[in-house]
């Protein structure tokens, strides 16, 4: 295990041990709250993280106290190269996992297994194909579903990732929660977040004192059980008294859990953004290519951190579309 060091450590003390890179900013399916409904300007190959890079970049994190790694999109598995980072990144002495809408998972599996990668995040919003195509403008339920027992029939540790929108998909939390009790998944209600693109409002979001009502309305009292959250969570997981799997909530914007936030993101383009609701970046692909030193560059990022939400404290901050307009689409920070 890497020890931590100070440049990784922001101003409030906490140490950020978790780097998520974003492998590229294409994706196979266009969800509306991930990707504008115009798209977006994708970035020029030629300013895209190579293999390569995106493992030197990694190893100067890995060198100053991360331990952990997971890759994202876009859909990560789209890189025509993503054997080849999974091979590098499995040299690193750290833990590596993926977020995925779970579409190529039957072509990578044999990669997965051969590399060890065993948790994956897989997005899925609903368990009604015309719902599927409606959020996703693609008809690719049925592989999404069946990739997803493939996982499970070669034992890897799947979360399942629902994003919840008031109006169309609310009405399947219990659904959901239903699926935990013969699979052992763990699904992760969250709460909708305002990028640029994605007609974020309020009014659209699930709460999350909504999604344990919807949840108390399904199961008694007795059977819903807490469960003890992780060392620097994002959900906060329940499970119901004898099922398989359990669920939690990401509260983002309700209830959020900054005071313990070890997490920084690296995008495509290889710059740096301490905080997901940050419109700040630093560029670390520019010096890394010139061989510069880039470890100073990393830890004034990290030191530059906000307490809360990119400094959006309160709920009606996160309304205003002007503290958030420039910051970039989900799709092209990475998810």
């Amino acid at each position: 295990m890497t020890a931590f060091n100070t440049s990784l450590t922001d101003g409030f003390g906490r140490r950020h041990n978790y780097l998520r890179i974003s492998l590229l900013e294409k994706c196979n399916l266009r969800c509306t709250y991930c990707m504008p409904a115009d798209g977006i300007a994708l970035s020029p190959k030629a300013s895209l993280m190579t293999a390569d890079e995106i493992f030197g970049i990694a190893q100067t994190f890995v060198q100053n106290g991360v331990d952990k790694i997971r890759l994202t999109g876009g859909e990560p598995l789209l890189r025509k190269d993503f054997p080849e980072i999974i091979s590098k990144l499995s040299a690193l002495d750290i833990s590596v996992s993926i977020t995925t809408n779970g579409i190529l998972i039957d072509r990578h599996i044999d990669v997965l297994k051969q590399f060890k990668i065993k948790k994956i995040n897989l997005s899925l919003d609903t368990l009604v194909a015309s719902k599927f195509h409606s959020i996703t403008l693609r008809n690719q339920f049925d592989k999404v579903v069946d990739n997803l027992h493939l996982l499970l029939n070669h034992d890897f540790q799947v979360k399942v990732n629902v994003v919840l929108m008031k109006g169309f998909n609310d009405n399947e939390i219990v659904d959901f929660v239903k699926l935990t009790r013969f699979l052992p998944i763990s699904v992760r209600f969250i709460e909708f977040m305002p990028f640029a693109g994605n007609e974020w409002d309020r009014s659209k979001m699930v709460s999350q004192k909504e999604i344990l009502s919807w949840v108390g309305n399904g199961f008694s009292k007795q059977e819903i059980i807490k469960l003890k959250d992780e060392e620097n969570f994002t959900a906060r997981t329940y499970k119901i008294k004898d099922f398989q799997g359990d669920f939690g909530i990401i509260s983002s914007i309700t209830n959020p859990f900054c005071d313990s936030c070890n997490r920084i993101r690296l995008t495509a383009d290889g710059k740096i953004k301490n905080c997901l609701f940050s419109n700040s970046e630093t560029d670390l692909l520019t010096p890394f290519r010139k061989a510069q030193p880039i470890t100073d560059l990393i830890s004034a990022a990290v030191q530059s951190k906000k307490k809360v939400r990119a400094g959006m404290v309160t709920i009606d901050e996160m309304n205003d579309p002007a503290k958030h307009f420039d910051n970039r689409s989900m799709i092209a920070i990475g998810g």
